[in-house]
């Protein structure tokens, strides 16, 4: 890939980290590129006034009373390319979205758009300038008079509690080691060199600091300035956060819902480390630096961290964490076995764990994958373990997959082990006849399963033979161990078997496969087959449809090549896409295979078990594992990633003739079917030391997001070879939305103290979120739409005219979506926000600019209506004048969305239930019709796709309801507490409005 790097002009030893330092630096001033709006750029000159009332620029043509914009005129200052002009075709790829931003002023709302030439000027002319609109009214005092901040006098009494002696200086050693402790993370040799840098600029220099050289130094190295610049941003005085911004930031921009004023104090209580500050409900800046750096603030989403899926589901419709070769430490010829890896293994979740049973020098049966391997491990050692720890991580089922290589006598006494060591815990009842799935997960808790093979039902006697499987055999091929003989004219390989091994075997029967035709005919529910990766593979390419319907009702295991003697990982994405249920990985194994599948399994509670994709588990669907792009049903999200800082990153390993530079940039990729995978990179950042900033926003479009990860990768630029600094693995589901640190690992999945990455996340066509812009692609987008929304024909009459009932209210459901899909985008695109903005940030900005008008608000927001319209009081300008009319299609198309979405919903599901009604005479009418071969297999094709369709469309019309109606909600709440809103006492209840939503049944 081509490398970029990225220049800034802030030198590096100038630090924004205060608003007096934002001021300083726009009192001197730069060049910036103003935007004009036939799109053209000029760099002028602009400069912060002496007396802080206007900013000017030039060279003019204007004279220069007119060069320039008075600091009481400015409305509102915008980061990006929020405004017509910034968005314009013309410029869109000249330049990043985070160098971008707009003085919008006067009262016709005109905007000033400028370029700036890195993302740290864009946030010193922001801060300053939101700070001044703050004080507009009275002038501000210079920066940094006046009293002490909270901050200061917080610092200064660590300062004298350090000061044991009262002399009002203390060792630098002490120093360092309490800034530290402050700051854990942070070098000691970075302290330390501050202290000296300082010290000589003051030329004070010795072994000891004073109070006001230890508070400098604790601002320049322990401010960052992308958090100070957010509490500016939110903050109602520019130096800490009352519980009312804390709240507004909050709800606004981390999504979360039902916030109070009672839980920000409790955040300030937990997290503002001065006295002061928690007396009286602020959050300065090293309080809300903790905050977003905790645990209540993390990326992944804490109802993950327990299990939160249906458990009741069939065992067959769960992904379920498995380990290959569990006991290896090493490669799979010349690794050794230990029982620590079992530990290990059942420790992070693992649900099913593979044993090769061996005859052992003893007479009893030994445990290891090859007969090269540098020791065994006894059986019995290895049960005994397993009883120990089977239940330690997770309460929900195990499986022991035993691959048989002993002899018959080994094999009785390995199953009398089983039976006295795990006593109780085995699953031995016979499985029920007359059901069609497996048990539940919640009803086989705390439950130990037998994966193996089983005599034939006929076979009276202490043992038989059985088809032996051909996972294993490979290793012993190799190394001349194979004692079995081939069949004569092939066939499968056969082995003797003990009844008493047998008779332990009841849901997990192991059998050998032979097509789907004969598995949808004759295969038992507890049956199940497992498949070599190679085996799997060719499946999931060529008839990956069949292999989604037969793991519907059906387990099935994938274990890796023979090939890979090195113990590496197969892709396990490639196989859960198709609904594969257990995927062998080799735990002992790091790297990008097993980074996925750990990030995969921790989203249920780490529990071992995640439910598929409701499309891969309905009796009726359509879905193609190999789709290229959106799936019937399934509404496509767009993850809007800023990819913003990152800190106490460390070196390489190995990587010490660098010396200390490390040129950091971060990779973020996503994993799930081949239409999401996807890759983008930031650029490097250079000479960045531990902390480097980035600042890059990337996007992705996520077609199917239940089954969708996203890792993070921390790369170092070198010429050489890049080399992995640390990564970090999420499912998609488990996103938080907002300001969120992701908490580094290193390549074998252990957390790197104190290093994360600084991001924020937001998911369009989410609640709360609008839909992307079309990119372009409006005829791309239209057939897609159209393929969306319509059905397919079958070939048989009678089901076709059921389902040709469902064209009508299926185009209904997507104009009554995409109109107010269009509306909104339109709407938040005139208040200069994202389409991942939420309504009450669109409100919030319409009442700041008003709030900033010198006249009174001329515009209101009438709630006592449930549709509250938004009304001028008088002339008001054009900007406002097209944000009302933006306003009111808005209202109008949700308003009709909300009246028309009940009938329009019980149309689809009519014809949704009138076609199921013929799923069970399905057989019967193809028979009657005639159809058979590729046109059979095109008739069940277009009935299950018309059924996912119609269901799908049905759920997306549901959600979009439930979704106008929190819009309504989110209006009157932000009307209610920014003072535009009129007669509010009329707001309707949110528990009324965020129901929850009844799922359609399956």
């Amino acid at each position: 890939k081509k490398k970029t790097v990225s220049f800034s002009t802030m030198p590096n030893d100038r630090k924004i980290n205060s608003t007096a330092a934002c001021i300083s630096f726009m009192l001197e001033g730069c060049e910036l590129k103003k935007v004009r709006s036939n799109s053209r750029m000029y760099s002028r000159f602009f400069v912060l006034d002496a007396d802080m009332r206007s900013v000017r620029w030039e060279p003019s043509k204007k004279d220069s009373e007119k060069a320039k914009i008075e600091i009481k005129s400015v409305k509102e200052v915008r980061v990006g390319k929020k405004t017509p002009v910034l968005r314009s075709n013309g410029l869109s790829d000249q330049f990043p979205d985070e160098c971008a931003f707009s003085i919008i002023y006067g009262d016709n709302y005109e905007s000033l758009d400028l370029v700036a030439s890195s993302a740290d000027v864009v946030s010193a002319w922001v801060m300053g300038l939101r700070y001044l609109v703050s004080y507009g009214k009275h002038t501000p005092e210079a920066p940094g008079t006046g009293h002490p901040s909270l901050r200061t006098s917080w610092i200064s009494s660590v300062f004298d509690l350090a000061d044991l002696e009262k002399s009002g200086r203390i060792p630098v050693s002490r120093a360092v080691q309490l800034i530290k402790a402050l700051n854990p993370g942070m070098k000691t040799s970075t302290i330390e060199l501050k202290f000296k840098e300082l010290q000589k600029a003051s030329e004070r220099p010795g072994a000891e600091v004073a109070c006001d050289l230890f508070v400098e130094a604790y601002c320049e190295l322990c401010t960052r300035p992308e958090i100070f610049f957010l509490l500016v941003q939110f903050s109602s005085n520019k130096e800490y956060l009352g519980l009312k911004d804390l709240l507004m930031f909050l709800e606004v921009e981390q999504g979360m819902e039902g916030v109070t004023e009672e839980k920000c104090l409790e955040i300030v209580g937990k997290y503002e480390p001065s006295k002061e500050g928690r007396e009286k409900g602020y959050l300065a800046i090293d309080g809300f630096t903790r905050y977003l750096l905790s645990a209540d603030c993390s990326i992944f989403d804490p109802q993950h961290r327990k299990v939160c899926q249906d458990m009741a589901q069939p065992l067959s419709h769960y992904y379920i964490s498995s380990a290959h070769s569990a006991c290896l430490l090493e490669d799979n010829f010349w690794g050794r076995s230990d029982i620590s890896g079992y530990i290990s293994a059942l420790g992070l979740g693992c649900r099913s764990i593979e044993l090769v049973l061996w005859d052992g020098p003893e007479g009893e049966p030994v445990v290891y994958t090859s007969p090269s391997a540098a020791s065994c491990v006894p059986f019995r050692a290895v049960v005994g373990l397993i009883d120990q720890h089977a239940f330690a991580a997770s309460a929900y089922p195990l499986i022991l997959c035993l691959v048989v290589r002993c002899s018959a006598p080994q094999q009785r006494l390995a199953a009398q082990c089983l039976r006295k060591m795990l006593g109780e815990k085995l699953y031995l009842e016979p499985p029920n006849p007359t059901a069609s799935y497996l048990p539940s997960p919640e009803q086989l808790k705390g439950r130990i399963l037998i994966k193996g093979k089983k005599l034939p039902p006929g076979c009276e006697d202490s043992e038989g033979e059985v088809s032996d499987e051909e996972e294993g055999w490979e290793l012993a091929r190799r190394l001349g161990q194979e004692d079995q003989e081939v069949p004569e004219g092939g066939g499968p390989r056969r082995v003797r078997l003990s009844r008493e091994l047998s008779e332990l075997v009841s849901l997990c029967q192991a059998i050998p496969f032979q097509d789907f035709e004969s598995s949808r005919r004759g295969q038992r529910y507890w049956e199940m087959c497992s498949f070599s990766e190679v085996e799997a593979g060719r499946f999931a390419n060529e008839c990956p449809a069949e292999l989604v319907s037969y793991n519907k009702r059906f387990l099935s295991r994938v274990y890796p090549s023979p090939m890979r003697i090195d113990a590496s990982n197969m892709n396990p994405q490639d196989f859960w896409k198709c609904g594969c249920q257990m995927v062998a990985m080799n735990y002992q194994t790091p790297g990008l295979m097993m980074d996925l599948n750990a990030g995969w399994f921790r989203q249920n509670g780490a529990c071992g078990y995640v439910l598929r994709p409701a499309i891969m588990r309905e009796e009726v669907s359509y879905f193609s594992a190999n789709a290229k792009d959106s799936l019937p049903g399934v509404p496509a999200q767009l993850l809007h990633l800023k990819v913003i800082s990152g800190q106490n990153l460390p070196k390489p390993k190995g990587s010490g003739a660098k010396g200390e530079v490390v040129e950091p940039y971060v990779c973020a990729e996503i994993h799930g079917i081949p239409a999401d995978c996807a890759e983008h990179r930031t650029k490097t950042a250079l000479q960045s030391g531990d902390n480097p900033v980035f600042d890059e926003s990337l996007e992705f479009q996520i077609n199917l997001p239940e089954l969708a990860v996203l890792r993070f990768v921390v790369l170092d630029d070198d010429y050489i070879g890049d080399e992995f600094i640390a990564q970090y693995t999420i499912p998609f589901e488990c996103l938080q939305p907002g300001y969120r640190h992701v908490p580094l690992q290193s390549l074998a999945g252990e957390p790197l103290p104190h290093a994360t990455l600084f991001v924020h996340v937001a998911i369009t066509d989410r609640r709360g979120g609008g839909k992307g812009h079309r990119r372009g692609l409006a005829g791309r987008r239209g057939r897609r739409v159209r393929e969306y929304t319509s059905t397919k024909t079958t070939g048989i009459k009678a089901i076709d005219e059921v389902f040709r009932t469902a064209t009508q209210p299926l185009r209904e459901a997507t104009d009554l979506r995409e109109n107010v899909q269009n509306a909104l985008v339109s709407f938040k695109e005139l208040c200069g926000l994202t389409p991942a903005a939420n309504m009450k940030q669109c409100i919030l900005t319409v009442a700041a600019w008003l709030l900033h008008s010198d006249s009174t608000p001329s515009v209101t927001l009438n709630l006592a209506e449930q549709y509250p319209p938004m009304e001028a009081q008088g002339p008001i300008p054009d900007l406002l004048r097209k944000v009302l009319t933006a306003y009111e299609t808005m209202i109008q198309t949700s308003r009709t969305l909300i009246e028309s979405a009940d009938a329009v919903y019980g149309k689809l599901i009519q014809a949704q239930q009138a076609g199921m009604d013929f799923h069970k005479e399905l057989h019967r009418i193809e028979t009657k019709e005639g159809l058979r071969g590729r046109k059979l297999q095109k008739a069940l094709e277009s009935f299950a796709w018309n059924i996912t369709v119609l269901k799908g469309q049905a759920d997306l019309l549901k959600h979009a309801k439930a979704e106008a109606l929190d819009n309504l909600w989110q209006i009157h709440n932000a009307g209610q507490s920014c003072g535009i809103g009129r007669n509010g006492s009329a707001s309707p209840e949110p528990s009324r409005l965020r129901a929850p939503l009844e799922p359609i049944p399956e």
